[in-house]
């Protein structure tokens, strides 16, 4: 079963806005065993409308449309589909009733609109929108089925959960799908690939697995597709398999896996500190704060992060880390001495057990033929004991510091597992 998604509006056109519709609803689709086999946005004019449709049409089994059904004169898309399912407009009291109660029940007066917008197609199978004001609407032709939903994500998130995604599944049956994910880090695509040779030959032409590499990581995803009969057992059975691959993959590259599904490195390296009941903080002088930054956009870290230093000259690198002007004098700030000696000043001058510091040279300036653009310093230090490395990243200032903070949050996470 296949499903095209269509989005309607000028707005995402010209990039006004960022269509995040689709996303989602590609990641609930796919769940449910129905393959996103296209996207695509038009404007709002009747023509790009019918067009979008009837291109959808041509490779999909299912239509999902969002966008243009609120109540302003460029809303055109429920006209626009009445006419070419050779609809009649009619009034809908239930839906005018509706419309009335969400507005008593946020307090604010019906503006006279809302009869339009409870004027829809009569071919329609109305969707009941209970979260804002435009219905869905539900039409089938020719064994395909055509879904038009609210742009306002909110709107269409509860709609396809609450309503299309049911109906979806009673009137498809889709064979059911499951996705396994691996997180690693710090180790190129190409070198997990020729690792996991033998167990990607091996795979059972029914899963597949998928490289998502980004910076200074790739996401391992296993995706097994149910190929015999629609039994009551086929879901286990699916996950079960899955499990197990997922089990085998994990057994052959141990030393690179941070996490599973949806773990981030920070979230990660959150959760150790918290099982060990250790205090984390960072001192930072080439990514200014972003490894601070990361470790925050996760919830509750408070409760194991105090905060960090960022410590950009030598000046400050010495009164608040306490690193030698000697060392900065014979090294320089890009130095294994110089990541040390700001790592365990980390210690007292942030109050933690374990810190991590990191010293480099960003870009796209400032290298020599020493230390070219893109050397990264960092350390990690407890009481007990300290670690560096150095790394040499590229020439893009942006992507060595995002490299800058993979690597030392990868690093962090490493020594507090060989605490």
């Amino acid at each position: 079963m296949t499903a095209h998604l269509l989005t309607i509006g000028d707005e995402i056109l010209i990039g006004q806005i960022v269509d995040t519709n689709s996303a989602w609803m590609s990641r609930e689709l796919n769940l449910k065993g129905i393959r996103v086999t296209g996207k695509s946005s038009v404007g709002d004019t009747r023509q790009d409308i019918i067009d979008g449709v009837e291109h959808a049409a041509a490779s999909a089994d299912v239509i999902i449309m969002t966008g243009g059904l609120g109540p302003t004169k460029d809303d055109i898309t429920k006209k626009t589909l009445a006419e070419m399912f050779g609809s009649e407009m009619r009034f809908d009291e239930a839906t005018y009733k509706r419309i009335e109660s969400y507005f008593i029940k946020i307090n604010r007066p019906m503006p006279p609109t809302m009869t339009d917008q409870a004027t829809l197609p009569e071919k329609a199978t109305i969707l009941l929108n209970k979260v804002g004001t435009a219905p869905g609407m539900w039409f089938e032709k020719d064994g395909k089925v055509y879904v038009s939903l609210p742009g306002v994500p909110f709107e269409m998130e509860y709609l396809m959960t609450a309503e299309v995604m049911p109906r979806l599944v009673e009137r498809f049956q889709p064979r059911p799908i499951a996705h396994r994910t691996i997180q690693t880090a710090c180790e190129g695509e190409s070198m997990i690939a020729k690792r996991i040779e033998a167990f990607e030959d091996s795979l059972p032409a029914n899963v597949k697995l998928a490289y998502l590499p980004g910076l200074g990581q790739v996401r391992l995803r296993l995706t097994g597709v149910w190929e015999g009969p629609i039994t009551p057992t086929a879901d286990a059975e699916l996950n079960t398999l899955l499990d197990a691959k997922k089990s085998e993959l994990a057994a052959l590259i141990p030393d690179i896996i941070y996490g599973y599904e949806d773990d981030s490195l920070q979230k990660a390296l959150g959760n150790a500190l918290l099982a060990r009941g250790l205090q984390f903080g960072t001192a930072e002088s080439c990514t200014g704060g972003y490894i601070a930054h990361l470790i925050t956009q996760v919830p509750g870290s408070s409760a194991y992060f105090p905060g960090s230093v960022v410590t950009y000259s030598y000046e400050i690198k010495e009164k608040l880390l306490g690193v030698k002007q000697s060392t900065l004098k014979n090294f320089g700030a890009v130095s294994e001495e110089c990541v040390r000696e700001m790592a365990i000043g980390a210690l007292d001058t942030l109050g933690v057990d374990i810190a991590v510091a990191v010293s480099g040279i960003a870009g796209p300036d400032g290298g020599t033929p020493d230390k070219p653009v893109g050397t990264v310093w960092m350390a990690v230090a407890s009481q007990e004991r300290v670690v560096a490395v150095k790394h040499i990243f590229g020439r893009d200032r942006i992507k060595n510091i995002q490299l800058t903070g993979t690597y030392a949050l990868n690093m962090a996470l490493k020594f507090i597992a060989d605490c």
